[in-house]
């Protein structure tokens, strides 16, 4: 079984169905942190102070005893609601949400970048067919999850590479682990955005190491926030990271800002989580250094796996979503311009934001030049221009769902 989980590296998240690392008798029962029943756990446990200060932690065997489950929706009432009177458990969701938020703050004040893209959810019916598209809103009750899992994954991190004293300083002596990092972006590709940027009329703060970077992304992102082009900003902005891996050598995560980080909170479906803890567990109890040959070439399957993984979700959406627009092709949708190249207009149509193609060749009324120094279409004749964001209105002219595509027809005289 540990050998099927190696081999595969991650479970695998279709829009209609999973496929598991772990047998689902593992991941969905005897491992799930189900109410009411005791589960033997791996923790981390922290003291933190009200402004989110860790004043003391804890790593190691634990039991569980689950009171409640939540779902993201109900979690999120509570917070809005914020009334502490309802129940303990209540009480508890708010205290710790307002731990996340200060946490979430730190994070950003230090140098994470925050790329909040839109991620679009594809509901399906009992067999597997698509009957809705809409977007996930990401809010409080996600980021309070994702914060606490953060904290637990570069503490474990931190725990091994200070050789234990939790001082910031990496050891020399450290024993070989498991990291999660992520390499410094391209800065090519930066200059690239920045001047991609001022055609817009933005102003990036000069780039003079890692550090400037960062922020000059996050304060071009947070003036074009919900503005047209902010969602180009982001992809060119994403296009020049590097891809986040698996490694023995720990460089830091550049995207979260830390300079320790591992993957520690979800055994039961990512591999390299399922070696994080077995390390853990052998160090916590005095053993030697493993052998990092052999953790090295762990860490690259797990890399090549999770890229595999990765393509068959955005494979799955895609194909899922063509699906969905089958029936639909001769209907016209309200929708804005999201891309612009010199063969075609990229369209998101209201309110699924599902995206097509409007080829410049089938627009008759003119035709359209590609201005790549202003990032607009401008029209030989006509001199009409198109730029990222403008209201259009488009017909569904076909879809291809072999090869996952969607072209649209612009209706010009609206």
């Amino acid at each position: 079984m540990d050998k099927e989980a190696r081999e595969r590296g991650t479970s695998v998240y279709l829009v209609d169905r999973t496929v598991p690392m772990l047998p689902e008798k593992l991941c969905n029962k005897l491992c799930s942190l189900r109410p009411d029943e005791d589960k033997l756990t791996f923790s981390a446990v922290f003291e933190i102070t009200p402004k989110a200060a860790i004043a003391g932690q804890w790593l190691g065997r634990t039991v569980i005893r689950s009171d409640r489950r939540y779902n993201y929706e109900e979690v999120q009432d509570i917070i809005i609601s914020q009334n502490k009177d309802t129940d303990k458990i209540s009480s508890a969701i708010l205290t710790i949400n307002n731990l996340a938020l200060n946490l979430r703050a730190k994070r950003f004040k230090n140098g994470a970048i925050n790329f909040d893209r839109p991620e679009m959810k594809v509901e399906v019916d009992s067999d597997g067919k698509p009957i809705s598209v809409h977007e996930v809103v990401s809010n409080e009750s996600h980021w309070l999850i994702e914060e606490f899992m953060l904290l637990a994954n570069r503490s474990v991190a931190e725990f091994i590479a200070t050789g234990g004293k939790m001082n910031k300083v990496p050891s020399k002596k450290a024993k070989t682990f498991v990291y999660r990092v992520h390499a410094e972006p391209n800065t090519e590709k930066i200059l690239s955005l920045k001047e991609f940027a001022g055609n817009f009329g933005y102003k990036m703060d000069d780039i003079k190491g890692a550090d400037s970077v960062s922020q000059a992304l996050t304060g071009l992102l947070d003036s074009a926030k919900g503005k047209p082009e902010y969602e180009a900003f982001q992809i060119m902005a994403l296009r020049s990271m590097a891809k986040a891996s698996y490694t023995t050598d720990n460089i830091g995560h550049y995207g979260l800002a830390f300079k320790f980080y591992t993957h520690f909170t979800s055994p039961i479906r990512r591999y390299p989580d399922t070696m994080v803890h077995r390390l853990l567990a052998m160090y916590l109890n005095g053993q030697e250094s493993q052998s990092k040959e052999y953790y090295t070439l762990q860490c690259q399957h797990a890399s090549e796996r999770e890229i595999i993984a990765a393509e068959a979700e955005r494979a799955s959406i895609k194909y899922k979503v063509v699906e969905f627009m089958q029936d639909k092709v001769g209907q016209e949708f309200d929708g804005h311009i999201s891309g612009l190249t010199d063969w075609g207009i990229y369209v998101e149509i209201e309110p699924t934001k599902i995206e097509g193609m409007v080829s410049l060749r089938e627009i008759k009324s003119d035709f359209f030049e590609f201005d790549e120094e202003h990032y607009r279409l401008v029209g030989k004749r006509s001199h009409k221009v198109f730029h990222l964001g403008d209201p259009v209105r488009i017909k569904v002219k076909a879809t291809n769902l072999e090869q996952k595509l969607l072209d649209y027809e612009l209706i010009e005289n609206k």
